[in-house]
């Protein structure tokens, strides 16, 4: 049996992964402006916020061949879709999509996939960090400059926070090498490589490259000819063990089913909540600015806000037409409105500006 939507521009948005720790936070803030539908593996998750929300609550689960059907106004991917299940169903369909989960090489097989099914609608790819948060600062900052070619991003991952499974199988690629472009030439980086201490939100950090989708993405929407994205734990010595790790070559002969408890216990020990601190450094020219993004929520509400905007780039109610077919975060028509939009929603974002290169 295949899976079936069907548009419904007066009908609910489908948050397919509805409930999880990222799924509930989106699943809050739209349902503050759209009837929402829940889906996941089972309904027993998912009943409790569904009773708070108001909200229709089914099961999908991608791993079952069992078909869905439904009619939506709009879909929202919020679990990792290897199959391109909820993508296919949602194109072909015609219905508006965000997708927030994918690590780069299925974004990049996700634009294939769209573009060979010839979109009627908006599909907006919004997995760079923090649901396409980044990428909305970036094109902030680019604006302000007039242009963009260098943009850096340096997270600082707080281990009190909450987080989700997919959080774990995104930095659990930390054993395959990746492409990024660095002076304009295409190179192939190490994960954990390139080692520096940034200041994030007034911490100091060691931060190290890791594989993300703006790093595909923003040389392509904003024409960066250096784009880099670091990561580091607010705990020194966690940091300083994955680098170890990393040197011992734990994350490549450690692949596998057979290491993934191993894997598991050293990248993923979720809190019960912490601080999202991010920096975003956009140069053009010899100007730069330096944006600092703060959520004391958490990173898992810093996520649904970014998947927020992206539904609203989706539907078009971010001030902007809506444009078929592929679409990322940075791609937003007003990125003067960004800054506003992040404090309606809690998030802090601050911008520094001076005309040398970026210093830690």
């Amino acid at each position: 049996m295949s899976d079936v939507l069907e548009f419904d521009g007066d009908g609910p948005v489908l948050l397919v992964g509805g409930y999880g720790t990222v799924g509930a936070e989106v699943a809050r803030l739209t349902a503050s402006a759209f009837p929402v539908v829940l889906t996941g593996r089972s309904v027993e998750r998912g009943r409790a916020l569904a009773e708070e929300l108001g909200a229709d609550l089914r099961v999908w689960d991608l791993g079952n061949p069992a078909g869905f059907h439904a009619r939506v106004r709009a879909v929202v991917g919020l679990v990792n879709d290897p199959d391109d299940r909820v993508l296919r169903a949602a194109v072909t369909a015609g219905i508006p999509y965000v997708d927030i989960t994918r690590w780069t090489s299925r974004v990049q097989r996700a634009v294939t996939v769209t573009a060979l099914l010839e979109p009627r609608a908006p599909v907006v790819l919004a997995s760079s960090w923090m649901g396409g948060i980044v990428g909305l600062v970036a094109a902030n900052l680019a604006a302000e400059l007039g242009g963009a070619d260098t943009a850096e991003v340096a997270i600082r991952w707080d281990l009190r926070d909450r987080a989700g499974v997919d959080s774990f199988e995104f930095m659990d690629r930390f054993g395959l090498d990746y492409e990024v472009i660095r002076n304009g030439q295409r190179q192939t980086a190490m994960p954990l490589s390139r080692v520096e201490q940034v200041v994030i939100g007034g911490h100091r950090t060691k931060v190290a490259l890791i594989d993300t989708p703006e790093q595909f993405t923003l040389p392509l929407t904003l024409g960066v000819t250096t784009a880099a994205t670091r990561i580091g734990f607010s705990s020194a010595a966690s940091t300083s063990a994955l680098l170890a790790a990393k040197h011992l070559g734990v994350f490549r002969w450690g692949r596998g089913d057979r290491y993934a408890g191993m894997r598991r216990a050293m990248l993923y020990s979720p809190g019960e909540g912490g601080t999202a601190n991010v920096r975003v450094d956009v140069g053009h020219g010899n100007e730069f600015r330096t944006a600092t993004i703060t959520d004391r929520a958490g990173q898992a509400h810093l996520t649904a806000v970014g998947a927020l905007a992206a539904l609203r780039r989706a539907l078009g109610t971010d001030g902007g037409p809506t444009r078929a077919g592929v679409n990322f975060p940075e791609q937003t028509p007003v990125p003067e409105t960004v800054p506003d939009f992040l404090a309606a929603h809690g998030v802090d974002l601050t911008v520094d500006g001076h005309t040398a290169a970026r210093t830690a």
